[in-house]
């Protein structure tokens, strides 16, 4: 009876260590899947805050409560399981739908830098917006903002799942799920902390304090500054990512492989001419080497994109 109940013990525990290998598996790999899919994230938090310009205070928190449910539905009941589909019975499309997800990237970093030097056919013109305080007019905007959530998720799990190729099926789920509710609880977090940053600044300057007035103009005349470099910072971002995506998409593709070799060649050279620290200037080099190639992209997905409107016939009106 001792010993059977000392092999089941035994057993319990062989099943607990197995279990936390799991787990740190999950962990490690949903680490390094966010991580790689940083340059999205950057860009999700830096186009949310439009979405709710122009809406009265009291009606900021309850819009981006609701996108964050939508971002949620998108991850978790539409992509999710798509991707998992893909990995599990037809994973040779996952590089070319990767190398797609990046090639868009690279289109809208291009895209917003000529927006931002005034090049762009995006975006209202300059002005306050004017509170509105209609159920329509919110409705309308959640949607907008819950449909481009959806392609900024798939980007983020299409890259997270491009750094789990060699997990298990079950690992890949239980990675995409936190991916899902860690990027989503990330971004929405602090976009509410964003957005609402200049209330706080405009109480903290109505204060009788000398200290809590200047804090408070300081954030208010401040968080436009910090908009504006989360916005390069989003731009940067997703060139450096979609590019570095493409480049190891290319190492695959024969014609194409020059350009990665290429990178790893500049990467080196970086390495062999720094006095200190040469493993942080080979990824320097092939950071730098992944954006421009990013930007370089872009720019040629824009052109063919501006070609290809120029010699569209124009709908005829009847």
């Amino acid at each position: 009876m001792a010993s059977g109940l000392f092999a089941l013990l035994d057993d319990v525990a062989i099943i607990a260590k197995l279990a936390a290998a799991s787990i740190d598996d999950v962990a490690a790999a949903s680490a390094r899947a966010t991580t790689k899919a940083a340059g999205v994230v950057i860009d999700d938090a830096a186009v949310t805050p439009r979405f709710v310009t122009g809406f009265t205070p009291d009606r900021e928190l309850p819009l981006i409560w609701r996108i964050a449910k939508g971002s949620l539905r998108n991850k978790l009941l539409i992509l999710m399981p798509g991707f998992l589909l893909l990995a599990a019975f037809l994973p040779q499309a996952l590089t070319p739908l990767l190398m797609l997800g990046g090639a868009y990237l690279c289109f809208e970093a291009a895209e917003k830098l000529l927006e931002k030097l005034g090049l762009g056919h995006h975006g209202p013109a300059g002005g306050r917006p004017t509170l509105v305080d209609s159920a329509a007019h919110e409705q309308a905007m959640v949607a907008g903002a819950v449909r481009t959530d959806l392609i900024l998720s798939a980007e983020i799990l299409a890259i997270a799942l491009g750094q789990l190729d060699q997990q298990s099926l079950g690992v890949k789920a239980a990675s995409l799920a936190i991916v899902s509710l860690a990027v989503t609880a990330g971004v929405y977090g602090f976009v509410a902390i964003l957005v609402k940053m200049d209330d706080v600044g405009l109480r903290l300057a109505a204060t009788g304090h000398a200290a809590g007035r200047s804090v408070g103009r300081l954030l208010v005349h401040g968080m436009p500054a910090v908009l504006g470099f989360l916005s390069a910072l989003g731009i940067a971002a997703m060139a450096w990512v979609g590019g570095g995506i493409v480049v190891h998409g290319l190492e695959r593709a024969g014609p194409f492989v020059a350009i990665p070799h290429l990178q790893h060649e500049l990467a080196h050279a970086a390495a062999a001419a720094a006095p200190v620290a040469p493993a942080v200037s080979a990824w320097v080099a092939g950071a730098m080497f992944s954006g421009l190639f990013g930007l370089v992209l872009g720019l040629a997905v824009v052109a063919a994109l501006a070609g290809f409107r120029a010699v569209r016939p124009a709908p005829t009106t009847h």
